[in-house]
This record gives structure tokens, C-alpha cells and sequence, in this order.
């Protein structure tokens, strides 16, 4: 099977599953739950802080993680438009 094919294949059960999903937000809280927790084990490893503070340094930690992201946007975006520039043109004009 191609590569073309086995992408066709996971485009198609992505739509059928989310054709027959009753409840989208259920289906993914066991991911989103996940992705939240790893913020707390950054922060309190030993989990020796309390509920409270391990809950205000992990939303700390989702915000800077979240800034990064932002950031690394923002430069290859500038990055892009510079190359497009320098290349004499071909890139987008931002307002």
C-alpha cells in the first residue's frame, strides 16, 4: 500500500469516527487530561507540594509552554516573509 493510500485510509476512519461520535469533548478529555497532568509532573516530580500550589505552577508551566509556541511561530513566520523578500518577492505581504 502507498503512502497516498494509507493516507486516504486514515482520512477516512478520522471522518467515520468523528461521524459517529456522540460527544467530541468526552472523546478526547482521556488526551487532554494527559497533556494537562504532564504540566504537574513538571513541576512537582515528587509530588510534595500541595493540590493548590502543584495546580498554580502547573498552569504556569501550560502558559509558558503555550508563549513558546507562540514565539517559535512568530520567527518562522518572519523568517518566511524574509526569505520571501530576499528571494525578490514570491512572499505574503503582512499588514
Amino acid at each position: 500500500m502507498s503512502a497516498a493510500e494509507r493516507s486516504l485510509l486514515a482520512q477516512i476512519a478520522a471522518h467515520t469516527l468523528w461521524a459517529n461520535c456522540e460527544d467530541p469533548a468526552a472523546h478526547t478529555a482521556p488526551a487532554r487530561k494527559a497533556f494537562l497532568d504532564r504540566f504537574e509532573r513538571e513541576v512537582d516530580p515528587d509530588g510534595t507540594l500541595t493540590p493548590e500550589e502543584r495546580a498554580r505552577r502547573a498552569e504556569h508551566a501550560r502558559r509558558a509552554y503555550f508563549k513558546r509556541l507562540a514565539l517559535a511561530s512568530a520567527r518562522a513566520r518572519a523568517a518566511k516573509t524574509t526569505r520571501g523578500v530576499i528571494k525578490g518577492g514570491g512572499g505574503r505581504d503582512v499588514a
